[in-house]
């Protein structure tokens, strides 16, 4: 069984649950619902921000992901957002979500501690994806603190 999902009493728990519902819940219900599709992902990113922190989460805007290979710096990225220290939400305003931005994703938690991953497609119509990658699978490529 895949460690990120756990079920009991045929209810389905996730990594982060709690707080993934609630960047959900900000997305559908009061970001998306307010702005739509068009705006640069910049706005998004603000919008997001100001709605998690209304609502008690802790977000950090732009955090910085520094790739190692060979305990040297390789590349560097930057997260739109780390929620709760627990969630990085990457966002797109794009027509569809492709392959590319689930990668991109899937490579930002490897390349951080960080397990669980929403990418959020402000488009025409909103979708998001959930990733999560546990460290125990990992190939380690940061540095620890």
């Amino acid at each position: 069984m895949d460690a990120e999902v756990f079920v009991m009493n045929n209810q389905v728990d996730l990594k982060h649950k709690d707080v993934t519902e609630k960047i959900l819940h900000a997305f559908y219900k009061i970001v998306y619902p307010q702005l739509g599709y068009g705006f640069l992902e910049k706005v998004y990113e603000n919008a997001m921000a100001v709605a998690l922190t209304s609502m008690g989460l802790k977000v950090e805007p732009q955090v910085e992901i520094l790739v190692y290979f060979q305990n040297q710096v390789v590349g560097e990225h930057f997260a739109d957002l780390v929620v709760n220290e627990a969630v990085i939400v990457e966002l797109k305003a794009a027509s569809r979500l492709s392959p590319e931005h689930e990668a991109q994703l899937l490579n930002y938690l490897r390349a951080t501690p960080y397990e669980v991953g929403l990418l959020l497609n402000f488009g025409p119509k909103p979708d998001f994806k959930r990733k999560a990658y546990d460290n125990y699978r990992k190939t380690h490529t940061w540095k620890p603190n």
